[in-house]
This record gives C-alpha cells, structure tokens and sequence, in this order.
C-alpha cells in the first residue's frame, strides 16, 4: 500500500520584481487612465483560483465581472469605491476588505493610490442565467 502525500502549502511572499502593468480598455474609462499593476502570485492547477497583489494610480472605469467570477479583495493601502448599476457606492479603505460577486456590474473607483491583496475565483461551466418573466 502506497502513502498518499496531503497537498503541499504554497507560501507567497512579497514580490521582489516589477509586475505586469496596464491600463483600463478606453471604452471603459470613466476618469483618468490610470496606470495598474499587478504581481501573479499563484494560480491553481485547475485554473479555478488566483491571488496576488495589485496597485494603481487614483481613477475610474466600468466593470462588469462574469456570472462564474468573483473576487475577494483587501487593502493594504489606499482607498477604493466601487459603485454599482443602481448608484449605491462602497468605500473600502486600508486595513479593509470586500467581495465583488459574481456577475457584478458597475464601476471601480480609484480614489486614493491603492495596493490590495486579491483572490479570484473563476469557476467553469457557469453560464449567466437569463431573467425571469
């Protein structure tokens, strides 16, 4: 009988390179353009989870997350606002963290430099669901 070896921990550590930097699509900028980047700190092997860190410059743009996408976020500085589709906006400051859900639609707000720790979830297979009546 063969020992079967448990999962190993993955540690991540503070990334000692620059990350992959971008900029919001144009057709989806509200304010600014501003600059974001982002460090790939571990993916799952069945490309279900990720996490990492991300950081960008004060701005805003729409966005609109897929009903098989969510993400948990916490901020390490800064201050962000997400607003959704109805107007209702969330502040979430350093030292606090937030879900956008799944199928989520509305718009991220940069207001003060921000870097975050975050962890999505993408999971196969889900298709949105059409609205009933």
């Amino acid at each position: 009988m063969s020992e079967l070896s448990a999962p190993a921990i993955v540690r991540v550590a503070q990334p000692s390179s620059a990350g992959a930097i971008d900029h919001p699509r144009p057709d989806r900028l509200v304010r600014g353009n501003p600059r974001r980047e982002t460090w790939s700190l571990y993916e799952s092997g069945d490309g279900v989870s990720s996490i990492g860190i991300w950081a960008c410059e004060p701005g805003m743009w729409r966005i609109v997350f897929a009903a098989n996408k969510e993400e948990y976020f916490f901020v390490l500085e800064g201050h962000v606002r997400l607003h959704d589709e109805a107007g209702v906006a969330v502040d979430v400051r350093a030292g606090e963290g937030a879900v956008i859900p799944a199928g989520f639609v509305g718009a991220f707000e940069v207001v003060e430099p921000v870097r975050k720790h975050f962890v999505v979830i993408e999971r196969p297979g889900l298709q949105p669901q059409a609205p009933l009546g």
